[in-house]
């Protein structure tokens, strides 16, 4: 089943890998339990197929880092990429885009996030196995105030745009 408005986020573990150590944060990847990151906090959430995929990289991404500073002004505490791929992948696909310290790269590694949100999508006759669909959410202390999920490959809705439109 989706998540849709009004539900609270499903517990689960995203993995970050962490360029810089911190306490609490070693080098490397780094697994977090999503319930605990949202606590008391406003997260901007979408979700990608798959890192380095052309509008991912050329689109959805850009769309978030040039939007920050404007999802941040409006209350907004994090913005996360989420994407079926290793935490090693998403960390050079962050440095790649330059998103260091503005979008936290999580990793779902085998999907499993991504099956608890309702939002997985088979890509197997692509060759890519189980990914995500492409989305985004505002989760506000864990509960979604606003989902847009993108129809069979298109980039229409889930853009930072869509969200600053939808964040009063």
């Amino acid at each position: 089943m989706t998540i849709k408005i009004g539900d609270r986020l499903p517990e689960g573990k995203l993995a970050e890998f962490i360029d810089t150590e911190t306490e609490g944060c070693k080098l490397g990847p780094n697994r977090f339990e999503v319930t605990e990151l949202v606590k008391g906090k406003t997260i901007a959430i979408f979700g990608v197929p798959g890192a380095f995929t052309p509008t991912c990289s050329a689109q959805h991404v850009p769309s978030y880092l040039a939007n920050a500073a404007a999802l941040k002004a409006k209350g907004v505490d994090e913005i996360w990429c989420i994407s079926v791929n290793d935490p090693f992948v998403m960390g050079a696909w962050g440095r790649e885009e330059k998103a260091t310290g503005i979008i936290r790269m999580m990793a779902d590694g085998s999907a499993i996030y991504s099956k608890a949100l309702g939002l997985d999508a088979d890509f197997t006759k692509f060759g890519m196995g189980v990914r995500s669909q492409r989305y985004s959410l505002l989760a506000v202390d864990g509960v979604v105030t606003q989902l847009n999920v993108e129809e069979g490959g298109h980039y229409e809705v889930s853009g930072a745009e869509t969200l600053l439109t939808q964040i009063a």
